[in-house]
């Protein structure tokens, strides 16, 4: 079920002084490729200041199948491959899961219009919630049957319940019904 999932990629690369503008060029034809490629969602890039060069490009596809199936291509591969003498890759990270609920700093999926990043506390306070009520009820419930096994045994089973649970229904629905809460606009004092 995990691999129907969206997956963003986010690269951190570091362009060759002087190479601005071939790197331009070079990010813009690869959202072109991979405009047209299935699963696609979106993708963009941002740097971290007018001089730096860094850039920070990110991609996201509707599930891990499609993005395999772009990042094995050979469209891809000879993109890929044409920027060697522009840039290097300093970092890559795959999000899925619990981090894809909270969208992430510089995430510029064109598909959907930035969002503002919930602070720490709230995103504790929107897993909180759920995890509570359905811990207690796990533990209420499950207490006749398991209550002589040994603690590590109790909680490990608790855990492997609700883990899925949490996932793929329960912080899902938390997030969507307190989306406006966890986006809203941070204050600056």
């Amino acid at each position: 079920m995990s691999d129907q999932q969206p997956v963003t990629v986010s690269i951190a690369r570091t362009v060759l002084p002087g190479y601005g503008r071939q790197a331009t060029a070079w990010a813009q034809a690869g959202q072109e490729l991979a405009r047209e490629w299935p699963g696609y969602l979106g993708s963009g890039w941002v740097r971290t200041g007018p001089d730096s060069n860094e850039w920070h490009m990110l991609y996201r596809f509707a599930d891990a199948e499609s993005l395999r199936r772009w990042e094995e291509s050979g469209e891809r591969r000879w993109w890929i491959e044409s920027a060697a003498e522009l840039m290097e890759i300093t970092r890559v990270e795959r999000r899925t899961g619990i981090e894809g609920w909270f969208s992430q700093p510089g995430d510029l999926n064109l598909a959907v219009p930035q969002t503002v990043v919930p602070p720490r506390w709230k995103q504790a306070v929107s897993i909180f919630l759920p995890f509570l009520p359905l811990s207690l009820l796990a533990n209420f419930r499950l207490r006749p049957l398991i209550g002589g096994w040994p603690l590590v045994f109790q909680v490990l089973l608790v855990t492997c319940l609700l883990t899925p649970l949490m996932t793929y229904i329960f912080l899902p629905v938390t997030t969507r019904l307190l989306k406006s809460w966890l986006q809203a606009p941070r204050r600056t004092t």
